[in-house]
């Protein structure tokens, strides 16, 4: 039987951190040796490790990139909001260590990204773009890194210079509702995902952190990882 991937959970206390760990529990093929936050120093904890996986904060990352590097561990990184400056550093550490950096890590919303580039090839500039994203209250980041990333893809599909727009709400305990909205003459088209738990989102991660072990360096999506 092959052994169980040895994970050290960074951002355990969080709420994400906290599904991880529930789902791991019943997972035969996950062990999480190690658990830390902010504060905790990762060194230790990466020395009995496969892999790292990082739900903390975005201003964590430079530590934790630093110390994957000395260990030479592989990263899944979760957390969002990272600045531009802060992307470049986990951009460098993917020339040296195998990282899978997602916005999102439910297998929906991965689909979801692929029928949002399919739509806005096939519906092309006559059709209007908007995107509305809805999120609990104590989300940071507005907006989320999953809007974040559709704006991407519909920039990219219809070759836009300007930015796409964005509606972020903030209320209740929503998990995450990502809508993406064509608007054309006459007829509209929209795209929606509705997460209702986040062991959707904790599923995915696990799920990479197994696909990870022995790949090649590089800069890895959950497009990747889903073979999508």
């Amino acid at each position: 039987m092959k052994a169980p991937v040895r994970v050290l959970l960074v951002g355990a206390a969080g709420r994400m951190g906290q599904a991880i760990v529930r789902l791991a529990q019943s997972a035969s093929n996950i062990d999480i040796v190690a658990q830390c936050d902010l504060g905790d120093a990762l060194g230790p904890a990466m020395q009995k490790c496969d892999v790292v996986l990082d739900f903390s904060h975005a201003d964590a990352i430079e530590g934790i990139c630093r110390t994957a590097l000395q260990h030479r561990q592989p990263v899944i990184i979760g957390t969002t909001g990272h600045s531009s400056g802060q992307r470049r550093i986990i951009e460098e550490a993917g020339k040296s260590l195998p990282i899978v950096f997602a916005s999102n890590f439910s297998v929906g919303v991965n689909a979801l990204f692929s029928l949002t580039r399919k739509a806005a090839e096939i519906l092309g500039p006559e059709f209007d773009l908007e995107i509305v994203e809805t999120h609990h209250r104590m989300k940071k980041d507005a907006p989320s890194g999953t809007a974040r990333t559709l704006a991407e893809i519909l920039r990219t599909a219809r070759k836009l210079d300007g930015q796409v727009p964005i509606q972020s709400i903030r209320e209740g305990d929503v998990v995450g509702d990502h809508t993406v909205s064509f608007g054309g003459p006459g007829e509209r088209l929209e795209l929606t995902h509705r997460a209702s738990s986040r062991e959707i989102f904790a599923r995915g991660a696990l799920r990479a952190a197994q696909w990870i072990i022995g790949k090649p360096v590089g800069l890895y999506s959950m497009q990747d990882v889903l073979g999508l």
